[in-house]
């Protein structure tokens, strides 16, 4: 059968063109980018709008030209909009707006390209942030209007670590540094062309490091002008900004104190006929506490009020007040000003104890036997009258027979009690034994210009143990009645020392034939026999350093541990609610304990207290370091001008590197570097904190006093250098093996590692 031929084929029809989807517009580009929780890159955005084929030639154009324009920027392979951040990014904490929400910036952002960088509220954290930190955040829009992204934070990353506070100095020839306001720092930095923000000579200012690959000087950024550092009075700026210390209180907090109307008197005890007196240093600008006593002639004992301003009347739970207070923790006290914990509309008015003029207040009447054991006590909110503010000097005066026009008409009804009363209160902080050092404190006198007058060590007078002991008994009190009655609290927590460095104190005690029993357990009494012993011995003072530098730091916890210095089971702070948040604290807390009013401790406050007790720990321990670091430059600033001279001063440290020295006349403390010592070697015997000559044996230690020479004075820093001019001690030649030993804690012999060869299998 022949074969069909095949029919004809029908010509076949064109195929319809498949419609390509829309390409999206660059604001549906960017909104993806934004909302997106993954990397984004092309392929992601063309699977997200459907395009495929031909269709993203027409995608990589347009991301091409967002480039071009601006408007979008490549990182490692992920397309972020330039005026936009990417799901998950590194911020940097700059500030707190005016109602004291923590705001940020993020770490990567060129300017140039698309402008100021944009704000982010910070939201989540476990801490306030301060400024300068950086965390990593989870961002999101923000709908409030107020910012345009919200950031979560993940994690934080660091503590300013990118940060460097310094003087802005123009060098001809050389550009622009920055003089780092840290002693440890090892070199300036050169700040880039371009970079420097309108800064002009002698300015502090605050500058960002920038990565730099290159020789020479790390480059810097200006960040922040700060001020002029010309001026004295700016010194303590320099401490304020580098530890992040808050100065100025948001607008909120500000708004909150303003409105705020003095109290009601409800059902508070009356005592405004009760002659209760504040005795307060002469410059104190504000009185939060208030005493009277009596003695009490049936028993011989002692009937004892201490009443204390009534904060948790003004400054409520969740408020913005109790909020920056929370974050600031303490009041800071420079010599030339104060930063606050509370607004001066609480802390110098409406809760400050005037003369003459009613508050409230809460009040603790405590009576003692006449060996000054505490029999009871009770509290109160009361309304009060202060009959009288004095000054500590003025209030001995009167007692050592030189009352003035203000004391003489106090002086048999008033004050003569209260002096009966602490002699009382006395024996029986006597028979506590708590510990008794012997340090005294610096205290510098400004002038008009904020310049050092003079410094002086102030006397310890009676008024002021007085005050002190009377307030120590208050905040036993508290703790005691908060303890018993189960109330959640903040204690005043030290913890008795280490093991370790009682062991370190023993071993220098016998370098200067002194001895420290161990295997017991230690209580302030055996430290005070140790320091009776060295009364007035050439070594009396570095055993009083080493004793305190023996003692643990205290510490703020809601877990008593009790109080070793003090020799109490247990303590809180309760005296000072105008300066301190812990004693804020422990008023809401004697506040919902005794039914006193709804205005106690919240919920939150007691869910927490470890965080805040963490908080203004680490807060009391900034204060600290910046008052002390603030009186160091001023000091220096002060001496800058006296070059060459020389002064008698004592050595207060030793290291390898060399001897820390402190001046008798003003208390500067400065460095002599150990290779200016002598051309000898010298060794560092760290049992005995000396430096001895390895052929000589001339002996540098610990406490020795000699004579020095300013050669520099750094009030940037307030770091000074100087030179031994006096000889050392005599002694035996440092051998340099036989003091390793006892220079550092035997762990043992450390078997020599085993040579392995190039063919050892386990290499």
């Amino acid at each position: 059968m022949a074969k069909r031929p095949d029919p004809k084929p029908k010509p076949m029809k064109a195929a319809r063109p498949a419609a390509s989807p829309r390409l999206p517009t660059e604001a549906d580009v960017l909104a993806f980018i934004q909302s997106s929780p993954a990397i984004v890159g092309k392929r992601e955005i063309a699977r997200h709008f459907g395009i495929t084929g031909g269709g993203k030639i027409g995608l990589k154009a347009l991301l091409r030209g967002m480039e071009e324009n601006g408007l979008l920027a490549r990182r490692s392979r992920k397309l972020i909009g330039r005026a936009s951040l990417p799901p998950v990014t590194v911020l940097e904490v700059i500030g707190a707006d005016k109602d004291g929400e923590a705001y940020a910036e993020p770490v990567e952002w060129d300017e140039r390209q698309a402008g100021k960088p944009p704000h982010v509220v910070i939201e989540g954290a476990e801490k306030p942030p301060r400024k300068g930190d950086r965390v990593l955040a989870k961002i999101q829009a923000s709908k409030d209007g107020r910012y345009k992204f919200r950031g979560r934070v993940i994690k934080t990353l660091s503590d300013r670590s990118n940060k460097v506070l310094g003087v802005y100095r123009v060098i001809p020839g050389l550009g622009a540094r920055i003089v780092p306001v840290d002693k440890k720092a090892r070199h300036e930095l050169q700040v880039k062309k371009g970079e420097e923000n309108g800064a002009v000579d002698g300015e502090l200012v605050e500058a960002g490091i920038l990565e730099d690959r290159g020789r020479g000087l790390p480059m810097a950024r200006v960040r922040e002008r700060l001020g002029d550092m010309n001026g004295q009075r700016n010194i303590s700026l320099i401490a304020i900004h580098h530890h992040g210390i808050p100065n100025e209180f948001a607008e909120r907090v500000l708004k909150e104190a303003g409105s705020l109307k003095p109290f009601a008197r409800g059902h508070r005890t009356d005592l405004r006929q009760v002659p209760l007196l504040t005795i307060d240093p002469r410059d104190a600008r504000d009185h939060d506490d208030a005493v009277w006593a009596e003695i009490d002639g049936a028993t011989g004992g002692a009937n004892v009020i201490v009443a204390i301003a009534d904060v948790a009347a003004y400054v409520r739970p969740g408020t913005a007040l109790d909020r920056e207070a929370r974050i600031r923790g303490n009041s800071v006290y420079f010599p030339d000003r104060v930063v606050p914990m509370l607004p001066e509309r609480i802390s110098n008015d409406l809760c400050s104890l005037r003369e003459k003029e009613e508050r409230p207040a809460l009040a603790c009447f405590m009576s003692f036997d006449k060996s000054g054991r505490k029999t009871r006590h009770r509290f109160a909110r009361v309304i009060m009258r202060s009959a009288a503010k004095l000054a500590y000097e003025e209030a001995q005066a009167a007692i050592d027979g030189r009352p003035n026009h203000k004391t003489d008409p106090l002086l048999e009804r008033v004050l003569k009690p209260l002096w009966a009363a602490y002699a009382i209160l006395l024996k029986g902080r006597n028979a506590r034994e708590p510990l008794e050092l012997d340090l005294p404190e610096r205290r510098l006198v400004l002038d008009a210009h904020g310049l050092i007058e003079r410094v002086v060590t102030p006397e310890r007078l009676d008024a002021h143990k007085l005050v002190e002991e009377f307030m120590i008994q208050a905040n036993v009190a508290a703790a005691e009645e908060l303890e018993n009655r189960k109330t959640p609290l903040l204690f005043r927590v030290h913890d008795q020392p280490s093991e370790e460095k009682v062991r370190a104190l023993a071993e220098f005690l016998r370098t200067v034939n002194l001895s420290l029993p161990l295997g017991q357990v230690m209580r302030p009494k055996h430290f005070n026999s140790l320091l009776k012993e060295a009364e007035g011995e050439d070594y009396q003072h570095v055993v009083n350093e080493m004793v305190l530098r023996t003692q643990a730091q205290a510490i703020y916890d809601p877990v008593n541990k009790g109080h070793f210095g003090l020799a109490l089971r247990r303590y809180a702070h309760f005296t000072s609610p105008i300066r301190r948040y812990a004693d804020l604290i422990v008023h809401r807390a004697l506040i919902t304990a005794l039914g006193f009013g709804p205005d106690g401790l919240s919920a939150d406050d007691i869910a927490r207290l470890p965080e805040t007790a963490e908080m203004i720990s680490d807060a009391e321990r900034r204060a600290m370091a910046a008052e002390r670091e603030t009186i160091d430059r001023l000091i220096a600033a002060h001496l800058a001008d006296h070059t060459g001279a020389t002064f008698r001063g004592r050595i207060g440290g030793v290291v390898s590197a060399g001897l820390f020295v402190k001046l008798d006349e003003n208390g500067a403390d400065g460095f002599v570097p150990v290779t200016t010592l002598g051309r000898e070697y010298f060794v560092h015997d760290k049992a005995r904190h000396a430096l001895i000559g390895e052929r000589s044996g001339e002996t540098y230690q610990l406490g020795d006093r000699l004579e020095v020479r300013l050669v520099e004075a750094t009030p940037v820093s307030g770091g000074m250098r100087f030179e031994v001019v006096s000889k050392g001690k005599e002694g035996q030649p440092a051998n340099r093996r036989a003091i390793r030993p006892t220079a550092r804690p035997f762990r043992g012999h450390k078997p020599k590692a085993r040579k392995r060869w190039k063919h050892d299998p386990r290499t």
